[in-house]
């Protein structure tokens, strides 16, 4: 399909191109270039297939046909369902999405600045959140037709355009409770996103939005639908036993440990030297977040402690642990795993993995 020959040749090439493409330049290409191959890979319908039922698992009640599925900010417009379920991913996740419509960053005339780092196996991305608002994206999600084994999950945010703060909390719940009416499977709750002109809307007053959340939607849902909560990269692991003490005591259904970084100045010894001059373009010119390799210790180890402090408290009720964040080959997942994942989400490893073998990633990753 042409989706696999664009994404073999642009893996072989781009290395040597980011070398010798004027920074503005790349970034701008890569930029465009990431929205058109997105619509493209959307549209293709590759041939179906199913992971091993030994990897299947049913959590909150639901089957996931495999533990592995895309990370939120892929299909932020509830497109590429039936793409990622026909090939072979164990759930769908669409958004983030806020209560009004967002067109996403635009600087430097990039809309939308993205940058890969081949040799890192790393990308950078400062989006802004764009996506079409709670209720347009409630009404596409409504009209797919659910494979069984690969459920329909949505990431949602408190919208960093609206100002008053009892109005943005309103809103995020009624676009909660929206998806629940409109058939989605899973919700997940970010709290990590660093990437919008507003700064990171979700740092201040998360107490008092989980709070909300709680009395307001998990105590009056029509029907279980779990909510996730993700948290960054970022999070220090000192931070781990209170929050996941938190989310049992509000009866959150689980926590989503990983999401791009902003810890530039530790991250970058972990590039490539070749690229670490465009990284610090991109830092200095946009800011954005990091994502892939770099970040898989990182989620590792938070996974890892959430786990511990989850079986201290040992809760009465489902509570599962999400690991985002540098996952590219079954080894990383594996280690997920056993380091108590009982989900794992990937975003820049899926680009990377498709590069290598096209539609059937899911196949390679599944069967190495």
């Amino acid at each position: 399909m042409l989706s696999e020959t664009i994404a073999r040749v642009d893996t072989a090439m781009r290395p040597l191109l980011l070398q010798l493409l004027p920074k503005w330049l790349s970034v701008y290409l890569y930029s465009s270039g990431r929205n058109g191959f997105l619509k493209l890979l959307t549209s293709e319908r590759p041939s179906a297939w199913s992971p091993p039922p030994s990897l299947a698992r049913t959590l909150w009640g639901i089957r996931f046909n495999a533990p592995l599925f895309n990370a939120a900010g892929m299909f932020k417009t509830g497109e590429g369902y039936d793409l990622v379920a026909r090939q072979g991913a164990g759930a769908y996740l669409a958004g983030t999405s806020t209560a009004n419509p967002r067109s996403g960053n635009v600087k430097l005339g990039i809309r939308t600045p993205f940058i890969p780092y081949p040799r890192s196996g790393a990308a950078s991305n400062w989006l802004g959140l764009p996506n079409l608002g709670h209720t347009a994206l409630a009404k596409r999600l409504a009209k797919i037709e659910i494979i069984p084994g690969c459920p329909v999950g949505v990431s949602v945010s408190a919208d960093p355009t609206t100002t008053d703060h009892s109005t943005k909390l309103g809103e995020l719940v009624l676009g909660m409770h929206t998806y629940v009416e409109c058939g989605v499977d899973f919700i997940e709750l970010n709290e990590s996103c660093p990437n919008t002109e507003q700064g990171s809307p979700q740092q201040s007053e998360l107490l008092e939005r989980l709070e909300f959340i709680k009395s307001e939607f998990i105590d009056k849902r029509s029907r279980m639908v779990p909510v996730i909560v993700k948290f960054s990269t970022d999070t220090e692991l000192s931070q781990i036993p209170d929050l996941i003490k938190l989310l049992v005591e509000l009866r959150f259904d689980g926590v989503n440990l990983g999401n791009t970084s902003t810890n530039y100045s530790e991250l970058v010894t972990q590039f490539a030297t070749s690229e670490q001059p465009l990284l610090q373009y991109f830092t200095r010119q946009f800011g954005g977040g990091i994502s892939g390799k770099p970040l898989f210790s990182k989620t590792l180890a938070l996974v890892t402690a959430a786990k511990e402090i989850l079986n201290n408290i040992k809760p009465d009720f489902e509570f599962h642990i999400v690991g985002t964040g540098g996952v590219s080959t079954r080894n990383e997942a594996e280690e997920l795993l056993a380091a108590g994942a009982s989900l794992i989400q990937w975003y820049t490893g899926y680009f990377e993995s498709f590069g290598h073998h096209g539609h059937s990633l899911y196949r390679a990753i599944f069967s190495s």
